[in-house]
């Protein structure tokens, strides 16, 4: 979307189109999934995971953190990465509230 269409909706459905997007390609799900599995993790252990090349890795990595999804911190020469466990949350209870409401609404379809 463009810069110029973004300041129709408000803050908030902006931060929510940024976070979904961040999570709408499957490199970053399989990401998300293999930091559920392991504590913490260093980039080459995702590539490892992933099958991919380190620099599409770094570049899922790259989004992931600046929607806020994930963190990381220096380890040495490597980045340790972990769940935002607040942005997490975030877009669970959106998604909880979009089954709230569709609960109390009539089947239309």
């Amino acid at each position: 979307m463009g810069v110029t269409k973004t300041n129709l909706y408000t803050e908030e459905v902006n931060k929510i189109a940024s976070l979904m997007k961040a999570l709408a390609h499957p490199a970053r799900i399989a990401i998300i999934e293999h930091l559920l599995k392991v504590d913490s993790c260093i980039c080459g252990d995702i590539v490892n995971e992933l099958s991919l090349a380190q620099p599409t890795v770094s570049q899922h990595l790259k989004e992931l953190k600046s929607s806020g999804i994930i963190k990381g911190e220096i380890e040495g020469a490597s980045i340790c990465y972990c769940l935002n466990t607040n942005t997490i949350e975030k877009i669970g209870d959106y998604i909880v509230g979009i089954k709230s409401k569709l609960a109390e609404k009539n089947n239309c379809c």
